[in-house]
């Protein structure tokens, strides 16, 4: 009777098993599918997405700036028109930004399908980058939209394209972070749907969207210059009109530092798997 069983069936390994992929840097395969999953997934319900956005806009346009003709004097020689304009671009922007993250990762975790991108051989750093894309070109394409759609009402200038493009694309990538965190954050639709009604909202009207902030009594025009979104806004409407309220270096600086702090956030919950992967 012989022993060499034992060692004979160890030595066979079966061959053809999958092996774990490895990458040296990024997986850009596996980026660009997560990528185009968020833009997809947004794109296929457009009706919902893209035109329920802009017709909000539009009503905003028709109440303040219709309705309201010749009864809102120039602010800062600017016709009222083109000084709400882009502040109500720059209010789709945010919204649908934030709103296209968050509703993405509670709707993964409370459907079960959150292995769907845990499971793929995706670093921290690259879940961070595709939600945070896949938002920010929602918010730009909206954005764009929004803004052809509301110049038969205004007449939109461009001043500087740089305070334009900075604060558009900064802004879409701040909220599409925001929306990351409360998304993980948020345990139901309701936690979610806190975030969103008590502080996305408020920052957003209470940020010199329809009115000069520096109009405001004290101490809320002080209070609202530490409001984020009184600089984004500020800035991106500086870029059509020429003038800002605050100062755009201050912006500038603010929005770029937030953004990267963010992004660490972003990528250190997704690193932890907090309330993600347990």
């Amino acid at each position: 009777m012989t022993t060499d069983l034992a060692p004979a069936r160890t030595a066979e390994r079966p061959s053809g098993l999958p092996q774990p992929r490895r990458y040296d840097g990024i997986n850009w395969v596996g980026l660009r599918t997560l990528y185009l999953r968020e833009v997809r997934r947004f794109w296929k319900v457009g009706a919902q997405t893209i035109a329920a956005p802009v017709v909000t806009t539009l009503l905003y346009m028709l109440v303040f700036v219709v309705a309201l003709k010749g009864a809102r004097p120039p602010l800062h020689g600017t016709p009222f028109a083109e000084f709400v304009a882009p502040g109500l671009i720059m209010m789709a922007i945010l919204q649908n930004a934030f709103a296209n993250a968050s509703s993405s990762l509670i709707q993964a975790k409370i459907m079960g399908t959150a292995t769907d991108f845990l499971t793929p051989p995706l670093s921290p750093l690259e879940l961070t980058i595709g939600f945070t894309l896949g938002a920010a070109t929602r918010g730009v394409a909206v954005g764009l939209v929004t803004a052809l759609c509301v110049l038969p009402f205004a007449k939109l200038g461009l001043a500087n394209v740089f305070l334009i493009l900075w604060f558009g694309l900064i802004a879409s990538l701040l909220m599409g972070m925001l929306g990351v965190l409360a998304g993980l954050w948020s345990e139901k639709f309701d936690h979610l749907s806190a975030v969103q009604n008590f502080v996305v909202m408020p920052m957003t009207f209470l940020s010199g969207t329809f009115y000069l902030v520096d109009n405001l009594p004290e101490p809320f025009a002080s209070i609202s210059r530490f409001n984020p979104f009184f600089y984004l806004i500020d800035g991106f409407r500086a870029g059509f009109i020429g003038h800002a309220e605050g100062s755009l270096a201050v912006g500038i600086i603010m929005s770029a530092v937030l953004t990267l702090l963010m992004g660490v956030a972003c990528w250190l919950i997704f690193r932890s798997g907090w309330r993600l992967k347990s």
